[in-house]
C-alpha cells in the first residue's frame, strides 16, 4: 500500500516552482533533508528526466513521476507535491510536453521494488475523483487519507 510508505514531511501541498528543474530541486531537496537521499539526487533526477521523462497525462491532468536509480538513494520514500502553477515536463515516451499539477517522487532502493510502486501510482491516479481531491488537499494528512481511503476500495 501506497499510504503506509507516506509520511507528513514528505507531502508538500503548495509548491512554486516555475521549471522541472525547480520541482526536481524542491521536492528532491526535501527528499534529501529527510535522509532518504544521497546529495547526488537533485542532479541525477534532472539528467534522468531529461533523457527518460516521466511526465503523464492523466484524464486531462499533467502528473510527473521523476525517480532516479538507487545508487543516489538512502532509504525507500515517496515524495508527493502539489504544484500551485503548471509546470511543464515532457510526456513519457514523447517528446510532447504535458503541464503538470502533481508530482509523486520516488526514492527507490530495490529497483524491482520500483516497478511495483509505479503500477500503484498509476492505479491510484486513474480515478479522476482521486485526483480532483488531491489537487485540492492543502495539508499532508489529507492527501494520505485520500489515498489511503482509495487503496482500501481496491
Amino acid at each position: 500500500m501506497i499510504w503506509e510508505e507516506l509520511t507528513e514531511p514528505l507531502i508538500l501541498p503548495s509548491v512554486e516552482a516555475q521549471t522541472s528543474t525547480d520541482v526536481m530541486s524542491e521536492v528532491g531537496g526535501r527528499l534529501i533533508q529527510e535522509g532518504y537521499a544521497k546529495s547526488t539526487y537533485i542532479d541525477a533526477l534532472v539528467a534522468r528526466e531529461a533523457e527518460y521523462p516521466t511526465g503523464l497525462d492523466i484524464d486531462g491532468v499533467g502528473i510527473a513521476i521523476p525517480h532516479t536509480d538507487v545508487s543516489h538513494v538512502k532509504k525507500a520514500g515517496l515524495a508527493i507535491a502539489r504544484l500551485n502553477n503548471h509546470v511543464r515536463f515532457i510526456q513519457m515516451g514523447t517528446e510532447d510536453p504535458v503541464d503538470v499539477s502533481l508530482v509523486f517522487m520516488l526514492a527507490v532502493v530495490d529497483p524491482k521494488a520500483h516497478l511495483e510502486l509505479l503500477q500503484r501510482i498509476v492505479t491510484v491516479i486513474q480515478d479522476r475523483k482521486v485526483l480532483e481531491t488531491l489537487l485540492e488537499c492543502t495539508d499532508a494528512r489529507a492527501v494520505i487519507e485520500t489515498i489511503r481511503a482509495k487503496e482500501e476500495s481496491l
